[in-house]
């Protein structure tokens, strides 16, 4: 179809019912998120608008395409903190609110006590900002923000 990177391809619509079906069962998320979805070799999925359809891609050597939504792992779905972002107005449950210190020490990407029976991934937000996604575990938020995107101030 398109000259993609090798390990790079679109999602067919089986595929995206997958990713689906895990928003809908970790965030009880039942919108329509209506967009073209690519996986990478390790399970990382960009999306994309539906409209790069109308643009011819062929003559392209294709890396990277649209936003990292989210990573696919141990039938589990992590959100990027742009896949938070989409997802986090639209989600039902798992999503846990920092209070300030907490989400100042998380944006600078240290794990975050947070007590609670709520397990696996969970969006992460500061009042009407959603700053990722963790894992909850034994009363810990386990951070992924990656390093080049903490915050490394003090204050």
């Amino acid at each position: 179809m398109y000259n993609l990177k090798p390990g790079l391809k679109f999602l067919n619509s089986k595929e995206i019912k997958e990713i689906r079906k895990k928003l809908e069962e970790t965030f009880s998320l039942t919108e329509h998120l209506d967009y073209a979805y690519l996986i990478n070799a390790n399970n990382r999925v960009n999306i994309v608008t539906k409209e790069i359809d109308n643009l011819n891609l062929d003559l392209l050597m294709i890396n990277s395409i649209g936003v990292y939504f989210c990573e696919l792992k141990d039938h589990e779905i992590r959100l990027s903190i742009e896949g938070s972002q989409i997802v986090g107005p639209l989600a039902k449950k798992n999503v846990l609110e920092l209070d300030e210190e907490k989400a100042r020490d998380w944006i600078r990407g240290q794990d975050v006590d947070y007590p609670g029976s709520t397990k696996g991934f969970v969006i992460i937000k500061h009042k009407n900002d959603y700053m990722g996604c963790a894992k909850h575990k034994d009363g810990k938020l386990l951070n992924h923000v990656p390093k080049e995107r903490r915050v490394r101030s003090k204050d």
